[in-house]
């Protein structure tokens, strides 16, 4: 009886520790000045950064002037600074989401973009979404992995 009392309280501990060892703590990040919005610019879980969706404004929240290639390139510094805010880098990109406005726009986002991240590109998909908030013509998610 000893002997199995034993094991039952062994079990009964193993498996009280494992769900806290597997748990992955999540970390948020902000760099938006803009804290009326319900989602935060990133998360940490692990060793993955998770980048919300970034459209191409400036500090003040306002559209960069200019068309698509502008926005694009305000959109991928945005990326940048949440990257840096958690410790990561455009190196460490291994998945990126472009939301366009107008696929015809493809082309110029495709030429900043190739300009501004650096090799291995991460993998990509681009769609044409219905509509983007604040009239953005392009918006831009991320998800970054940070080698231990």
């Amino acid at each position: 009886m000893s002997k199995r009392l034993c094991l039952f309280t062994f079990i009964l501990l193993l498996c009280a520790a494992l769900p806290s060892s597997y748990a992955q703590e999540k970390k948020v990040i902000s760099v938006s000045s803009n804290k009326t919005l319900p989602f935060s610019d990133g998360i940490v879980a692990g060793n993955t950064l998770y980048v919300a969706g970034q459209e191409g404004v400036d500090d003040s929240g306002k559209l960069a002037a200019g068309g698509i290639a502008p926005e694009t390139k305000a959109a991928l510094d945005n990326i940048e600074k949440v990257l840096k805010a958690a410790g990561y880098d455009m190196k460490d990109l291994v998945s990126m989401t472009v939301y366009l406005a107008d696929l015809k726009d493809f082309p110029e986002m495709n030429k900043v973009y190739r300009s501004m991240v650096p090799e291995p590109r991460p993998v990509r998909a681009t769609i044409q979404a219905a509509a983007l908030v604040g009239d953005a013509r392009v918006e831009i998610a991320a998800i970054a992995v940070k080698q231990k």
